[in-house]
């Protein structure tokens, strides 16, 4: 990997991560298109680079981290995904990461699954508003229940923020609300996620690797700031159906191109 490497997977990091199209998709992809060989650092620095993205957060909603009743709310909505994590963490590191052909068609299937969820939820939206349109004021089932969405997004390609999202919108949280949740649900899960898998890795890093992966953490968080903005304004004026409709078509695309 070189330096100009670890600034354009910096990039797709940041942007990917909080839309929900699969930041660890895109970084597989991105890195078969630039031809870098899926070896146990770069998929440590697949994983690891989005601690910069989550800088992004801590940043924009550090407030929200200092309420005792969000971060309870957080601890429960974490606890189904640092379970499942832990139990299948070598098989999803061994045959999960790095596997394109997963990506694909999880980039396809999921993506279908966001139109079709959207083209029934969003007639149900105009009739039956959101129940809950505040962070404090959603239910601990609630955030349990999130937190096994978010346990899907460990399949390469189904998307973290895309999971989370849609399992809150299907219990009646409104967009924004939903949307900011699983930003700052994010953080212990990638920082634990992040921590974990470098502690279980017997990979090490060279001086030249370490430097690539600290530019490639500044340029997620800065990239990611950005991002976060624009899904928030996005999501209050629009619905998810673009995002499934690009799933689908970028996935086709390197299905044509990459595996044919």
């Amino acid at each position: 990997m070189t330096f100009l490497h670890a600034i354009i997977l910096g990039i797709v990091e940041g942007i990917t991560e909080f839309l929900p199209i699969s930041s660890t998709g895109h970084l597989i992809l991105t890195s078969r298109l630039l031809g870098l060989s899926q070896t146990d650092f770069l998929k440590t620095f697949e994983v690891a680079i989005q601690v910069g993205a989550i800088f992004a957060v801590l940043v924009l909603y550090w407030k929200k981290f200092l309420s005792v009743n969000i971060l309870k709310k957080i601890i429960v909505a974490f606890i189904p995904t640092g379970i499942i994590g832990v139990i299948f963490y070598a098989l999803i590191k061994r045959f999960l990461l790095g596997n394109e052909t997963v990506v694909l068609y999880s980039l396809i299937i999921v993506g279908a699954l966001m139109i079709i969820f959207e083209l029934v939820y969003r007639k149900k939206e105009k009739t039956n508003p959101a129940v809950t349109k505040e962070l404090e004021k959603m239910t601990y089932k609630q955030c349990f229940i999130i937190g096994v969405a978010q346990s899907f997004a460990m399949f390469p390609g189904v998307s973290r923020s895309a999971a989370t999202i849609l399992g809150g919108l299907s219990l009646g949280i409104d967009r924004k609300t939903i949307t900011e949740f699983s930003f700052i649900l994010a953080v212990p899960t990638i920082i634990v996620a992040t921590v974990f898998d470098l502690a279980k890795s017997s990979v090490t890093f060279s001086s030249g690797e370490m430097v690539n992966f600290l530019v490639g953490l500044v340029v997620s968080f800065v990239v990611a700031i950005f991002a976060i903005k624009f899904l928030v304004e996005y999501i209050q004026k629009h619905s998810f159906i673009a995002f499934g409709i690009y799933r689908i078509i970028i996935a086709l695309i390197f299905i044509i191109v990459l595996l044919r």
